[in-house]
């Protein structure tokens, strides 16, 4: 399997950013590959060769219905050769939306949860039952979010030029923050973008993903809780148009789930003037 890493860097010349002082580009991580894009591949990495080296067959882990980390562990498991469960929150609807058509196309073999039970679904007892009705798995959480994704996304920020001050990233389970930082230098600061609404808690989230790491907090780091647009997985009529505008200005249809809504937070900081003039944000595009 070819990765293409480290992935490009592209400027984006925004005459707005520009009037403040801000210069933009985007590490274009949704290019590495077309089915394990940007922080997917990062993630799971070395989780598929810490199951392959305790000889498991099959991959079990969870999502929502429009997770796109269920595709990627779906697309993963074809790759390389792992059967493939995704534990779904919430009741079955049918038909499949593209994500989860995408993933039982893959070879995935899908079960749903209820929402009490999801909330519950790290603790001894559920992945007891599971285990009953799977047989043995690797279990990879939600979003891929643990010490060795952490560690693959810490590749991610070791891969940044010096030369950016500020590094952006959407946040859905904090795994890619938490390396991301981990792997800038000392002078760089990580800024996430929480997709969810209430997301304050992801600020502990991160800090316990990287003690798993490496046993303490690394790198300059913060999370913006301000810009989920409604909630995981919704968007309204403001995000639209930031959408639609930016895909005029510069021909890139933005993922609104997550990109969009990082990219909207860092143009909305910049002409508050959060950034200093002369500061150099590179926003990563994870896919």
């Amino acid at each position: 399997m070819t990765v293409r890493v480290p992935s490009a860097v592209e400027e984006v010349r925004d005459g707005r950013l520009e009037r403040v002082g801000v210069r933009l580009s985007l590490k274009r991580d949704d290019l590495v590959h077309p089915d394990l894009p940007g922080n997917k591949w990062r993630k799971l990495k070395y989780n598929l060769r810490a199951a392959s080296e305790q000889g498991h067959r099959t991959l079990l882990t969870f999502g929502g219905a429009y997770s796109n980390h269920l595709r990627a562990t779906a697309a993963a498991g074809r790759i390389f050769g792992f059967g493939t469960v995704g534990i779904v929150r919430g009741e079955e609807r049918l038909p499949l939306n593209e994500s989860l058509a995408y993933a039982v196309a893959q070879g995935m073999r899908l079960d749903y949860m209820d929402r009490g039970t999801y909330r519950r679904k790290t603790e001894p007892d559920v992945i007891a039952s599971l285990r009953e009705r799977w047989g043995d798995f690797y279990l990879v959480p939600e979003g891929g979010s643990n010490a060795l994704a952490v560690r693959g996304c810490a590749e991610l920020g070791a891969e940044v030029d010096p030369s950016f001050d500020v590094v952006c990233c959407a946040v859905g389970t904090g795994g890619t923050l938490a390396g991301l930082a981990a792997g800038l230098a000392p002078h760089q600061r990580a800024l996430g973008f929480a997709v969810l609404k209430g997301g304050a808690f992801l600020n502990e989230d991160v800090e316990r993903l990287q003690r798993e790491a490496y046993g303490e907090r690394r790198g300059n780091w913060s999370i913006d809780t301000d810009f989920h647009f409604g909630g995981y997985a919704r968007r309204d009529g403001e995000l639209d148009a930031f959408v639609a505008d930016f895909q005029r200005r510069h021909g890139l249809l933005l993922d609104w789930v997550y990109v969009a809504k990082m990219l909207a937070g860092v143009h909305s900081l910049a002409e508050r003037g959060a950034f200093p003039e002369g500061t150099r944000v590179l926003a990563v595009v994870t896919g």
